[in-house]
């Protein structure tokens, strides 16, 4: 019943008061629970309109208790009450709540509408529950709601959320007017099923229709398009948002910065980022993973800064894209820094958070503090294991990895695909052939895993290091799907390792055939001829490199000093304190020869004299970044350097002698792994 049925009543003016009051938003919970104890001191806590209203408010406070509270203390409620309460329940995430109420409507005999389904049938979608939702359609029909778009939308959208695509297709194709959200469900379907070229076709029937997509349905198309890497479909799509005016809402945005981040456009990434009037916390954080996972670590991190400059707070995946940008950079106080921005709890609550902390740590050289993170964190999933162990393979702890891996069998977890590539790099950077083929069996014949081609490179890479050259190749020859470059490129390490040029011309043959660009290949057959003296055939590789307009990546290695990154280049002069660099290297370098240091000349590719290579492998950049470590940092200190390519074997002699020369502790991260310099000596045993 309502007061407004009898406008003659007393009750009316102070009714319409409340009404006119529960219109409005309000600012706090107290106020609401003030108008409704007015209402109940005005006996009007039993009008079904009022009631409605006030329902409504306690849901959007997202009090779904005190909602359920008020409804049962109502003597009368009709059907508007009870389409309120399955409504607020599913919009407050409580979907089981929501179907518990619509059997007691039921029970109660109030006859389901068309304000009812939808909402009841999006509940059993987030269940994922097809069975209900079977009965619920036998209940549509019976009361005659299945020509109703909504509602039949709701049932497209259970079937295809539970997998059932062939039963949505049936509901949507009767559908006599589908609209946008019917469209929608049934590309969200198709995303589901991972049929993503389905889902884009279907989103052009639907522009085909003249019909005009919502934000939800383009984010979810454009999702398609970056599942695939369908760059020339999500500019499109681009074309369409743009002359459409609706590039300004933040959902699409950040929808078309991850479709480029993810397809590895950085530049377009970033023009649509910019041209965001409103950027909200998840737009910054696509853009900052984007870059991270591009490896362009250091715009990452300069992202970062302009996000704290404008107060915003980080969630988690911002912390994620930024923690491995540091870990990429070998930026510890960076990441102390800002992992400190968000409470400790979080990351040993969240398995995401965690596991990007460890691994930043880990990349860092700093294993007891990602040891001390994995002891810490409250639910550790495979995951969170498998950056454990990877972290301690590669700082070169690969007891302690094999002991953890001991331990996630005996917890009853299943290792998955990377729990054992860290295993078997663990192998490969300590030489440990027999373990690394037991572990590799294992995985086959104990943990029925299929091995995919990043596992077979890294037996082969095993194998080519100890020198088991015809072993590897004919491993790879074996191959039940066709070796890349990964694969062939670990056995030319080996041939590199081992000077064996007759099987390293073969392989790079094959390599050429796969990546043709990829300058890696040639200048590592260049060396090999190089340490053999064979200067002709080096000099055919560099004419083939300048034919065909390849150049070799350029080595650079990344130091980090109270906070800041600083960058090095071969021969760089560019650094403020270039002078003070060289004058320490020139120091040092009187000091190795003191010890009977002799340049590794063979590491140089050219043919030129003697004198002029031991220049050229003075100012390798790993060289000027320990050069700049030890000038700017205390005598404490460890020293921590990072390399994108393999550290070179003259500056590894080098730095280990300086390591001696100076008594401080250097770390050299290279592409590879781990070397701790202690002493004169290298963790790695001189086995890289």
């Amino acid at each position: 019943m309502t007061i407004f049925t009898n406008p003659t009543s007393p009750l009316v003016y102070k009714a319409v008061e409340i009404k006119k009051r529960l219109f409005k938003p309000f600012n706090s919970l107290n106020h609401l629970k003030h108008v409704h104890a007015r209402l109940i001191l005005l006996g009007l806590h039993q009008d079904n309109y009022l009631l409605n209203m006030l329902l409504k408010s306690i849901f959007d406070f997202n009090i779904p208790n005190y909602a359920r509270l008020v409804f049962h203390q109502t003597h009368e409620p009709n059907v508007f009450l009870w389409n309120t309460m399955i409504r607020g329940f599913v919009n407050n995430d409580c979907f089981q709540e929501a179907i518990e109420f619509f059997g007691l409507m039921r029970k109660e005999n109030f006859l389901p509408n068309n304000f009812t389904f939808p909402f009841v049938l999006k509940a059993c979608a987030r269940l994922s529950d097809s069975k209900l939702g079977v009965k619920i359609q036998t209940i549509v029909l019976k009361a005659g709601f299945d020509s109703d778009v909504f509602v039949t939308t709701g049932l497209v959208g259970l079937y295809a959320k539970c997998g059932h695509l062939d039963d949505a297709l049936k509901v949507f194709d009767d559908i006599p007017h589908k609209n946008v959200v019917s469209w929608t469900a049934i590309i969200s379907g198709y995303i589901g099923i991972g049929q993503f070229r389905e889902a884009i076709s279907v989103f052009r029937r639907l522009l085909e229709k003249n019909l005009r997509p919502d934000s939800f349905t383009l984010v979810r198309v454009l999702l398609a398009c970056t599942q695939l890497g369908d760059l020339n479909t999500g500019e499109s799509i681009h074309r369409y948002i743009t002359n459409n005016g609706m590039g300004r809402n933040v959902f699409v945005g950040t929808s078309l910065v991850d479709m480029y981040a993810k397809c590895g456009h950085m530049e377009k990434a970033r023009r649509v980022f910019d041209d965001m009037p409103e950027k909200d916390v998840v737009l910054w954080s696509a853009m900052i993973q984007g870059y991270a996972s591009n490896g362009l670590p250091k715009e990452a991190l300069d992202l970062f800064y302009r996000m704290n400059r404008e107060n915003l707070e980080p969630d988690c995946y911002t912390m994620v894209g930024v923690l491995s940008a540091c870990a990429r950079l070998g930026a510890l106080e960076l990441g102390d820094w800002a992992s400190s921005l968000i409470d400790k709890n979080q990351f040993l609550s969240n398995p995401v958070l965690g596991t990007a902390l460890i691994d930043m740590y880990a990349k860092c050289g700093k294993m007891a503090s990602a040891w001390r993170i994995f002891k810490g964190m409250k639910d550790k999933d495979l995951v969170v294991w498998n950056a454990v162990i990877s972290g301690l393979a590669m700082n070169c702890d690969v007891k302690a990895a094999f002991g953890l891996f001991t331990q996630v069998v005996k917890y009853g977890i299943k290792p998955d695909g990377n729990t054992f590539m860290g295993l078997l790099c663990g192998c490969t950077h300590a030489g440990l052939v027999d373990e690394g083929r037991k572990y590799f069996d294992s995985m086959i014949r104990v943990f029925s895993l299929t091995p995919t081609v990043e596992h077979y490179g890294c037996i082969v890479d095993l194998l080519g290091r100890a020198g088991l050259l015809e072993e590897a190749h004919q491993l790879i020859r074996s191959m039940p799907m066709e070796p890349n470059a990964i694969v062939w490129g670990s056995l030319l390490g080996g041939c590199r390792l081992h000077r064996d040029t007759q099987l390293a011309e073969r392989v790079l043959e094959r390599l050429i055939k796969l990546e043709p660009w990829n300058s890696g290949n040639y200048v590592l057959l260049s060396n090999i001829y190089s340490a053999n003296h064979k200067w002709d055939d080096a000099v055919k590789i560099r004419a083939v490199m300048n034919e065909r307009g390849i150049q070799k990546t350029p080595g650079y290695s990344w130091i980090e000093v109270n906070g800041v990154v600083h960058e090095f280049l071969v021969g760089d002069e560019s650094h403020p304190m270039s002078g003070k660099i060289y004058a320490k290297l020139s120091e040092l370098t009187k000091e190795l020869k003191a010890l009977g240091y002799i340049p590794t000349t063979e590491f140089v590719l050219f043919d030129i004299e003697e004198e002029e290579k031991e220049h050229f492998l003075g100012y390798h950049s790993e060289k000027l970044a320990t050069a700049f470590g030890l000038i700017s940092t205390k005598s404490n200190d460890v020293i921590r350097v990072v390399k994108n390519l393999r550290v070179c074997g003259d500056c590894h002699l080098a730095i280990k002698l300086i390591s001696k020369i100076t008594g401080r502790e250097i770390i050299v991260r290279d592409t590879n792994r781990f070397h701790c310099f202690i002493d004169g000596s290298c963790s790695c045993k001189d086995y890289w």
